[in-house]
């Protein structure tokens, strides 16, 4: 059962246009003039119950505006969108008792309240029996390991320990659609992958259908099964994430710090990026050369201290599937004409 349905959404704005000169400038004071700006150009999609999809894209590719639209913020200028049978803009009301947002840049927790408070207000507003209320806030304390910081002012939590709080916080009513809205942005590693764990067990134990937005490709490729992706407005690729995998997540970097010094010597489908006595970094090319083997090679060859594997950046990926379904529509010319 789809419970994300969108036909042909568009949203164009209209955009106030300045004059260059003084005397144009002051004409457009007393008459504007706009100019279409298209934000969302006719995309269509459905995400099924219990699905965990990524919606990636460059800085003003859109997807803010849709995820606005879908939670009822926007209306769009055409096109059609349900989110569990509810069309958002016109039932928002009743939708928001059914669906929760997370967001990485902005906080649903009262800055100067303790957790625990913010709690008991998003209870009252779901309008939470409390004994239910209760017992979903201690099995969701558990799970996301928040006791320690219940009761600590939120503007005393670090980023990774109040995004916990977050999740938690959006979770109490038990929404059955969750937007997530670069979740694991600013955090270390250490608490990206607990955020990323924690997101991947609800979805898989409880249900949760997940629409996960982030720069970040370890995000999508650890909690998502499908990734959905837009540039300028219109949808360029939508599959499963092996297949994004496949198709154009065949980079690697690796981070290597050794113990003493060494030369390592030349692999097929390594580059050196950069060489110092005690450290490298590696361009690996993994259609080429299995990371799996190269890092045993390393390791049984090399005094290891430390070693990381990075994925390319996420804008290099878009950049790439752009291109990509560029050269398609233009015929599979590689030059574009």
């Amino acid at each position: 059962m789809d419970v994300i349905s969108v036909d042909a959404l568009r949203k164009v704005y209209q955009q106030k246009q300045k004059a260059p000169g003084l005397v144009a400038s002051l004409r457009t004071l007393w008459r504007p003039e706009y100019a279409p700006l298209t934000a969302v150009n006719g995309i269509s999609f459905r995400i099924a119950r219990g699905d965990a999809v990524g919606f990636v894209g460059p800085n003003g590719a859109g997807k803010s505006t849709t995820i606005k639209m879908l939670t009822g913020i926007l209306f769009p200028t055409s096109g059609d969108a349900t989110v569990l049978g509810l069309v958002p803009w016109r039932q928002r009301q009743r939708l928001a008792f059914r669906v929760a947002s997370v967001f990485g840049q902005r906080s649903q927790l009262w800055y100067h309240l303790p957790p625990a408070d913010s709690f008991s207000l998003l209870a009252r507003i779901y309008e939470l029996e409390p004994r239910a209320y209760r017992e979903r806030l201690d099995g969701l304390v558990r799970r996301f390991d928040v006791d320690p910081y219940l009761h600590v002012p939120v503007r005393r939590l670090s980023l990774g320990e109040r995004m916990r709080c977050e999740i938690v916080a959006a979770l109490l009513h038990r929404p059955e659609v969750v937007f997530l809205d670069e979740p694991t942005i600013g955090l270390d590693v250490v608490a990206k992958q607990r955020i990323r764990a924690m997101v991947r067990d609800l979805n898989q134990e409880e249900g949760v259908t997940f629409l996960l937005t982030s720069h970040d490709a370890g995000d999508i490729e650890q909690v998502c099964r499908r990734v959905i992706v837009i540039n300028h407005g219109t949808l360029v690729f939508d599959d499963a994430v092996t297949e994004l995998k496949r198709g154009f997540l065949r980079r690697k970097v690796i981070d290597l710090k050794l113990a003493d010094e060494r030369v390592v010597a030349g692999m097929p489908g390594v580059t050196v990026v950069e060489s110092e006595p005690y450290r490298l970094r590696l361009d690996v090319d993994t259609d080429v050369q299995p990371i799996e083997k190269l890092i045993a090679d390393l390791v049984s060859s090399c005094r290891v201290a430390d070693l990381t594997v990075e994925e390319p950046p996420l804008e290099e990926v878009i950049a790439s599937i752009y291109a990509t379904t560029s050269r398609t529509a233009a015929g599979g010319s590689t030059d574009g004409t």
